[in-house]
């Protein structure tokens, strides 16, 4: 019997599904910290680790996770990932004490990391050559658009009624999003094959793809770091009420959406030539953030357009590092893919940490000006690997 055609809209739509659930789980504790040191007679810092653990659960576990699985059926491992998250999280839901709570952040962190490595993979093989990057823009935009509107909403979630159901209410997207899967991912997806740990060295050993994986920890951790900070940049510098910023933060999540749907139609043949003027576009925006952070509106729309411009960039980012490693190491793609993903929670760690070292030591106000620098980083090493490829 012939198989059943599945669009592949609803495919990438199955996927933003699953990753808005995903992307969703990675910050929430972020909302929730003064409701957990309540819950578990704990510090703020010690709150503080379900970020910090989460990010460093996707960095490590995406490559070894898929070394693990390079022989699995791309739609079955999709579906145990899903699995896997739903159950985490609904350990954390119901986690008696705090190392409970880790040990559900550690498990969900490892299946976030493969499942944007896989994903993307997935996103790029179901369209013809030519809209790769627009199908990865539209698997990310779950990722980003959970980032400023599903945290928000789980955080809302848990402070009117327990903590507890912020986990229950992603295991719910995530359970639609396992549905969709089992549904919309086709059967015969390509299988990367068996791969093991030469394949860091195959990967990292090459210069072209080392360069790619370090524009996509600058050019794309550029903007954390303000957006880290931008509640405090929004309340205290530029004079809004708490239940305004939260309706900027929804505006700022479709501004991302907008970008980064936008941003990959715009990397779909050229995706070197697209970074660039995308990453010159964020710096600039950053520039007149700083320039723009005492003026209320002015303000405003800066940071409306950081939201434009600052996951533009993903899409192009994702198929740059797919189509080096088809060129150099195609044994390793989607070994190159997830450690691409890797890359952008560096990029978010390493952001996040120069933001935070100059609110602390300097002003918050100039957090935009330390991400642009990164950004310009990212700007210098990108058309020096535009030159080297050609």
């Amino acid at each position: 019997m012939a198989q059943k055609k599945i669009s592949p809209g609803l495919t990438l739509a199955a996927l933003a599904i699953s990753a808005f659930a995903i992307g969703s789980t990675e910050f929430i504790s972020v909302g929730l910290i003064p409701l957990l040191v309540k819950s578990f007679s704990i510090s703020v810092s010690q709150a503080g680790i379900t970020v910090s653990i989460y990010a460093l659960g996707i960095t490590f576990g995406a490559p070894l996770l898929t070394i693990l699985t390079g022989t699995w059926d791309r739609k079955r491992l999709i579906i145990a990932i899903m699995i896997t998250f739903i159950i985490d999280n609904i350990i954390s839901a119901i986690a008696p004490s705090f190392i409970i709570l880790l040990l559900g952040r550690i498990i969900a962190s490892l299946a976030h990391g493969i499942f944007m490595s896989i994903s993307s993979v997935i996103a790029a093989d179901v369209v013809v050559p030519s809209k790769r990057a627009s199908a990865i823009s539209i698997m990310f935009t779950g990722l980003t658009v959970a980032t400023v509107t599903g945290v928000p909403l789980g955080t809302f979630i848990g402070q009117h009624t327990l903590w507890h159901w912020s986990f229950i209410f992603i295991s719910i997207i995530g359970l639609i999003g396992l549905v969709a899967n089992y549904f919309l991912i086709p059967d015969g997806l390509p299988i990367p094959g068996k791969s093991n740990l030469a394949g860091f060295g195959r990967v990292l050993k090459n210069p072209s793809i080392l360069l790619a994986l370090l524009i996509t920890a600058f050019g794309y951790g550029g903007t954390f770091t303000a957006y880290t900070f931008l509640t405090p940049i929004l309340e205290n510098s530029l004079g809004f009420s708490a239940t305004a910023v939260v309706i900027i933060l929804i505006v700022y999540g479709l501004m991302v959406a907008i970008g980064n749907t936008l941003g990959g139609c715009l990397a779909n043949h050229n995706p070197v030539k697209a970074l660039i003027y995308m990453f010159l576009g964020l710096a600039i925006v950053l520039l007149l953030l700083f320039v723009t952070v005492h003026f209320k509106y002015l303000g405003l729309i800066s940071v409306l357009l950081m939201g434009f411009f600052a996951f533009m960039n993903v899409p192009g980012l994702q198929l740059y590092i797919v189509q080096l490693a088809e060129k150099y190491t195609p044994k390793d793609i989607s070994f190159a893919s997830s450690l691409n993903i890797s890359a952008f929670n560096i990029g978010i760690s390493l952001g996040s940490l120069i933001g935070g070292q100059v609110t602390n030591n300097l002003s918050v106000t100039l957090t935009p000006i330390f991400g642009a620098l990164m950004v310009f980083i990212a700007i210098g090493m990108t058309m020096y690997l535009q030159k080297r490829e050609k």
